[in-house]
């Protein structure tokens, strides 16, 4: 029984649904800003943001289902992919259809029963469906294309933070959603650079990308990143509340360059979240960033 548990928690990506925390940014920010410090008062507003993360977290993981059916054959020649559950026929692939669906149904009907008791809500429905059709569209076709494939991962990045705010009413920055945009670029475009050095048959699209263009883009994405980040920090409605925000962007340059140090020595960056999750420094520089925010907060309230 338990071992058929830990095959299932693999084939959902369970360690993934930490990408979904992106959701709750919206309700993080909210907490600080004062003019929105009503929204976040209290738990429902909380609540209601954590069940949209598990929301996406659901459906994340039947499109996770979805693809490795798709990839059968291909995930068969890829060094680390070969050992998942479907891949490697521990779990049927109708099984994983059917679990898919299941799934989709269940994540899909929170923000659709939001909608019907809070008409209001409405944009987080349609975010959750824009999602949904983002990651159809994925599935079928643009993750055959070169770049446009990690722009689409990205995008799914965007969406979430746009739910997150619009599922408890509040307003997100837009330097908020193009950084996430490019954050994620970045992350992607590390992956891609890892399976094309160490699994280049593992993706028909991989042999589409060009070893020094991806470099270029990925040098992009990371300044890009740091540069937008230290812009909302000093011209958004946050950096003039707390004028000592832009202290934070420190620890963002930090955790980027610590994350491209690793993508330049073949590290697995190819597993973010596995990266995300052990790597020492990386984690001195999320817990630099909270430190900070926090400190920078508590002076300026």
């Amino acid at each position: 029984m338990t071992d058929k548990f830990r095959t299932w928690a693999r084939a959902l990506r369970v360690e993934q649904w930490t990408k979904n925390g992106v959701v709750m940014m919206a309700w993080f920010f909210s907490v600080a800003d004062a003019s929105q410090r009503e929204i976040a008062r209290g738990w429902e507003s909380f609540l209601m943001a954590v069940a949209m993360a598990g929301a996406f977290s659901l459906v994340s993981s039947a499109f996770y289902l979805l693809n490795d059916v798709s990839d059968f054959e291909a995930d068969k020649l890829h060094p680390v992919k070969r050992f998942r559950p479907i891949a490697a026929g521990l779990i049927p692939r109708m099984t994983a259809v059917r679990v898919a669906l299941v799934l989709f149904a269940i994540g899909f009907s929170y923000p659709a029963l939001v909608v019907i008791f809070l008409p209001t809500r409405t944009v987080a429905f349609a975010t959750m469906l824009a999602y949904v059709v983002l990651q159809c569209l994925y599935t079928g076709i643009l993750k055959r294309i070169p770049y446009l494939d990690a722009a689409t991962l990205a995008s799914g990045f965007v969406l979430r933070a746009i739910a997150g705010a619009a599922i408890i009413s509040a307003y997100i920055s837009p330097w908020l959603l193009v950084c996430t945009f490019t954050l994620s670029m970045f992350l992607a475009f590390c992956k891609r650079k890892n399976e094309l050095e160490t699994a280049l048959e593992s993706r028909a699209v991989l042999k589409h990308y060009h070893p020094r263009i991806l470099k270029a883009l990925i040098l992009l994405a990371a300044a890009a990143s740091v540069g937008e980040y230290l812009a909302y920090t000093i011209t958004s409605k946050m950096g003039i509340r707390f004028p000592g925000l832009w202290c934070t962007s420190i620890f963002v340059a930090a955790g980027i360059a610590r994350y491209l140090f690793l993508a330049w020595r073949r590290g697995d960056v190819g597993r973010p979240e596995r990266v995300l999750l052990n790597d020492r420094w990386l984690w001195a520089a999320i817990g630099g960033y909270a430190v900070s925010s926090v400190v920078v907060v508590a002076i300026s309230a």
